[in-house]
């Protein structure tokens, strides 16, 4: 039986949260969704601290990003994604399919943007917009979203700033002067809701650009979602039974206060991090840009990560998630947001030190 979901998301549901998908469906064209809509838009950011305005669309977060990028990026567009892993990869290659010049700062697993060389790019070429991903799930990577945001609004035409944060917000404050023009994240996450909607947090300042860009867009269209929040409503029929768990979610952040959320959340990525290390396994990033929310562990010499995996799950319940790309069978990867706390990290520490010296190194 799976005890302890430790993948980067989907992330383990709160009874509150359980208990409030199995609500009864409701009009959404009626006064009672009305409300929660525009209550769950409003402590979406009582939680983040953002002022930007949310619109909650139900797709996954590959969808938020779409949305992002078709609603601010125009055909022939120059775009500088800042690629830190495979979810830096697919932002970019989201740009490309919706026509911009897409061009990649790639840089190595387990390292976070250099902002040096952003800096560096910046003054070598105009761009008109810049894809980052704050907690590159695939590596454990939390880059900097306030200093490069930073760097683009020294520039004399600051491109538009577009963050990936589906696997950070929530968790993670974001702090920028200025604040991104677009941030994205994910219901799955941080949120304790299960996987489907995606919120999008969209700045005053980007509106006009968006209002004017001829790209193709219906689902996703942010000028609709905005009109027909105006009133309350959403443009499409939405997810229902994912609002009712959102909600409850918010909830139970703000009962513990969005600070203290977040506190806990440094406090046991650093203590799992640790515990890791005493077992005498190396963490990909360097600890000043390791995340609050996924760690990645490079496997021991003679550790195959599919027996790793198969006797966390038999013995212990434990569900973890490999590396992707060139990180498969290198890396496992732990997902920690959301509704954990000390115990699970702990067991999670017993559960992999167990397997680590009696089962996974003979199973090669």
């Amino acid at each position: 039986m799976l005890r302890e979901l430790r993948v980067p998301g989907p992330t383990p549901l709160p009874p509150q949260v359980q208990e409030a998908l199995a609500r009864p469906m409701i009009n959404h064209r009626g006064r009672e969704f009305r409300e929660l809509h525009q209550q769950v838009r409003a402590k979406l950011q009582q939680v983040t601290g953002l002022p930007h305005e949310v619109f909650l669309l139900t797709a996954s977060g590959t969808g938020g990003l779409e949305a992002a990028i078709c609603n601010c990026i125009r055909p022939g567009d120059r775009v500088l994604a800042l690629v830190t892993g495979h979810f830096g990869q697919r932002f970019a290659a989201i740009a490309r399919r919706y026509g911009a010049l897409v061009e990649c700062l790639r840089f190595p697993p387990g390292q976070a943007v250099d902002q040096a060389a952003v800096s560096l790019e910046l003054d070598r070429a105009h761009y008109d917009a810049v894809l980052l991903t704050h907690c590159e799930t695939s590596t454990g990577v939390l880059n900097d979203v306030g200093a490069i945001s930073r760097l683009i609004a020294a520039r004399p035409k600051p491109p538009a700033l577009l963050v990936d944060a589906v696997s950070s917000l929530g968790a993670v404050r974001i702090e920028a002067d200025p604040l991104p023009d677009i941030i994205v994240t994910a219901s799955q996450k941080a949120w304790m809701t299960p996987p489907g909607l995606s919120m999008v947090f969209v700045s005053s300042e980007i509106w006009p650009r968006i209002e004017a860009n001829p790209s193709p867009r219906y689902y996703l269209d942010l000028v609709a979602a905005r009109r027909y929040g105006e009133r309350g409503e959403t443009p499409w029929t939405p997810a229902l039974p994912l609002i009712y768990g959102l909600d409850a979610a918010l909830d139970l952040i703000l009962a513990e206060g969005s600070t203290a959320f977040c506190d806990r959340h440094q406090r046991l990525a650093r203590r799992l991090r640790a515990g890791l290390r005493s077992l005498g396994l190396v963490i990909l990033p360097a600890e000043k840009d390791a995340s609050p929310t996924v760690t990645a562990a490079w496997l021991p010499q003679g550790v195959q990560y599919d027996a790793f995996a198969a006797e966390l799950r038999e013995r212990f319940g434990v569900e973890l998630a490999g590396g992707q790309d060139e990180l498969k069978n290198r890396i496992f990867r732990i997902g920690h947001m959301g509704h954990i706390y000390e115990e699970n990290v702990e067991y999670l520490l017993s559960a992999i030190g167990d397997v680590l010296h009696t089962g996974a190194r003979g199973k090669e």
